[in-house]
């Protein structure tokens, strides 16, 4: 049988190929899938390039250092086991996005805290958005922007502290607990995501960061309030009740009560970071550094906003 020069070129070619792919060590931001194992996603270096590839969840994010800018192209699926959606408290479905995030390497410190809707982006995708559009609005004009994480009304949180919104985002109200664990290198600092403004987000194991917040003491006043959406309706006198958490209103800012500033962030031999805590605020509702606010909708900015506040803008559906 004649063999042509071609095909045994292409045969040696191609065993060449196999063999160094078989002798090659994986690069450090090569795609990984969590599939595999925690340990290979706890190993990135999650201030280089780097590639999340999950077959399992469906996640696709890739950040690249492009100049002054971290680059993140994302379809913002977690890359981990999340609740069951839809459920009783959210009608909505996970659905994959097309979002590409430019976060500045050097961020530049104003130290005026400015109020952000989203403050930052997880390193797998999926943002952090701490409060939510879901409000108490009383007759005598009080309006009452709802906690995520309160037990009047149920937004359907799953374990990660998450939900989806209409648009089938998944976001982050609180600690990601799954993208944690997926996370741990066994220190007790995990690295989870970067603000808008360029500055790092950490989770603390042990809690070592204690925020600044308590609840208030003042009373609150409102009659006739109601809460409404497809499913539920509630009504509740809150005239002269006691903040309980339920509310962003019921919370206040106490310098120097805790380690943390009011955006829950702190100067670490240096260098400025946010932290997601276990404790409420749970994360960053502000940012010190320059950056631009994508969704400026919302509640009027400062982490000193009065108790009752009114026309703070339209809900963005149930689920936010």
């Amino acid at each position: 049988m004649k063999y042509s020069v071609f095909s045994f070129t292409s045969i040696a070619a191609l065993l060449m190929i196999l063999l160094s792919g078989c002798s090659s060590t994986p690069s450090k931001n090569a795609p990984v899938s969590n599939t595999t194992s925690s340990t290979e996603l706890s190993k990135i270096d999650f201030r280089d390039n780097y590639q999340l590839v999950s077959s399992e969840y469906g996640t696709e994010t890739t950040v690249a250092i492009k100049g002054e800018y971290r680059v993140m192209d994302t379809n913002a699926l977690p890359n981990h086991r999340t609740g069951k959606f839809p459920n009783n408290g959210n009608p909505n479905t996970i659905s994959p996005q097309k979002i590409s995030y430019k976060i500045p390497i050097h961020p530049n410190f104003s130290g005026v805290p400015r109020w952000a809707r989203e403050p930052g982006v997880a390193v797998n995708g999926v943002k952090f958005e701490p409060e939510t559009a879901e409000r108490f609005v009383c007759e005598t004009g009080e309006v009452y922007r709802i906690e995520a994480m309160q037990d009047l009304v149920n937004l359907g949180l799953d374990f990660n502290h998450a939900h989806v919104q209409p648009t089938g985002a998944y976001h982050y109200h609180g600690v990601p607990t799954e993208l944690v664990r997926l996370l741990d290198n066994g220190q007790d600092t995990i690295l989870v995501g970067f603000a808008h403004d360029g500055f790092p987000i950490y989770y603390s194991k042990s809690g070592r960061y204690k925020p600044s917040y308590r609840l208030a003491d003042e009373l609150r006043t409102g009659d006739v309030c109601n809460y409404r959406n497809p499913k539920q309706n509630i009504s509740k006198e809150l005239n002269n009740s006691r903040p309980d958490g339920t509310f962003v209103s019921d919370w206040e800012y106490v310098e120097g009560l805790g380690d943390l500033d009011e955006c829950n962030g702190i100067e670490i031999d240096g260098r400025y970071a946010y932290f997601v805590t276990d404790e409420y605020p749970f994360m960053s509702r502000c940012l010190k550094g320059e950056f631009t606010e994508t969704r400026p909708q919302g509640p009027p900015p400062g982490p000193g906003r009065p108790p009752h506040r009114h026309g703070d803008g339209p809900p963005h559906g149930h689920g936010d």
